[in-house]
């Protein structure tokens, strides 16, 4: 035999200097989950090693995280159920919960990146994405509180928004609202292809923000589809988004791939609650080496196409590179 692939793998240096994909920590963003009150730090039983936290003691994460090496975040506010409505009047309330989260993590650490979530569903009485009507989601009229939303959370300091509702035209809507506001060097991030997963339950939990009836199968994707994700990174691309997200991203990774192989923009792929909890729970179970696992997780998502990863391993990578 003269082809001998196996030569390529006779040692470790020669391995890495063959390697073809590559993790850093610039290629994350955490996610990170905000509760009213102070000095709390609550643990989602869900998402072992995830918490959810206060203003005061979320600065003390974000600083751990920055000395780190990680620099991008994903806030997520969990509204108290008195405060939602059928309008989510709460998302656009410049002296809420989430507004001023964005605005002491900025004040303290200025240069760190915040993508902030645009989605009616953590503050809606009806834990849906949209304005619900006699059980029908409403798009249009959706999209005017979506651009309010996105308004407040760019007058707070938001770096990126993220539009994670899935209501056709609201990345160009929102686009206009930031841009007739002076706010055009924020930029967009959407979740163009969000299936209607399984993989979500963590989350849910951890925000509260299940439906109350029915399910969002009207505007998250089919997950039998792919060539469907094509048609919303076009439009995505076409009203002015600056990323585009596939979310969840382990069992998408086909979906990955295909929008990188048809865009030029940057792809984001968001490894989402019900993937890191699999992991952790296999792990804790002692099937699995966790640490392993997710290092080849995160490096298949990369492989597939991702510029940015989304996840709630981001932390934990950055503790083992540091080891």
């Amino acid at each position: 035999m003269t082809r001998r692939p196996r030569r390529n793998r006779q040692s470790e240096v020669i391995r890495n200097m063959v390697e073809e994909t590559t993790l850093g920590l610039n290629d994350f963003i955490f996610p990170l989950f905000i509760i009213e009150g102070q000095n709390k730090k609550i643990e989602i039983s869900s998402m072992p090693g995830i918490n959810r936290f206060s203003i005061d003691t979320l600065l003390e994460e974000v600083n751990s995280c920055v000395e780190l090496g990680v620099k991008a975040f994903a806030p997520f506010a969990s509204i108290p159920e008195q405060l939602k409505d059928k309008m989510a009047s709460e998302s656009h309330n410049p002296d809420g919960l989430f507004p001023r989260a964005i605005r002491e993590i900025k004040k303290n650490f200025p240069d760190v990146v915040l993508m902030t979530d645009v989605a009616l569903d953590p503050y809606s009485s009806d834990g849906h994405d949209g304005i619900v009507e006699n059980g029908e989601i409403l798009n249009d009229e959706t999209l005017e509180v979506l651009g309010k939303m996105a308004l407040v959370q760019a007058q707070a300091g938001a770096d990126i928004v993220g539009p994670s509702d899935m209501m056709d035209g609201r990345v160009g809507y929102i686009r206009k609202v930031l841009d007739d506001a002076g706010y055009n060097k924020v930029g967009i991030m959407s979740y163009t292809a969000k299936y209607a997963s399984s993989f979500y339950g963590p989350f849910r939990d951890a925000l509260d923000s299940a439906p109350k009836k029915g399910d969002k199968k009207t505007y998250q994707m089919n997950f039998a589809n792919s060539r469907e994700a094509l048609i919303e990174a076009e439009l995505d691309t076409q009203e002015g988004a600056d990323f585009l997200m596939v979310k969840p991203a382990l069992a998408y990774l086909d979906i990955i791939k295909l929008l990188r192989e048809n865009s030029h923009l940057p792809i984001a792929a968001y490894n989402i609650s019900g993937e890191y909890a699999m992991v952790k729970a296999a792990a804790q179970n002692g099937w699995i080496d966790g640490e392993k696992a997710m290092v080849e997780v995160l490096t298949s998502i990369k492989r597939a196409g991702a510029d940015i990863i989304l996840t709630y391993f981001a932390k934990d990578y950055a503790q083992f590179i540091r080891r």
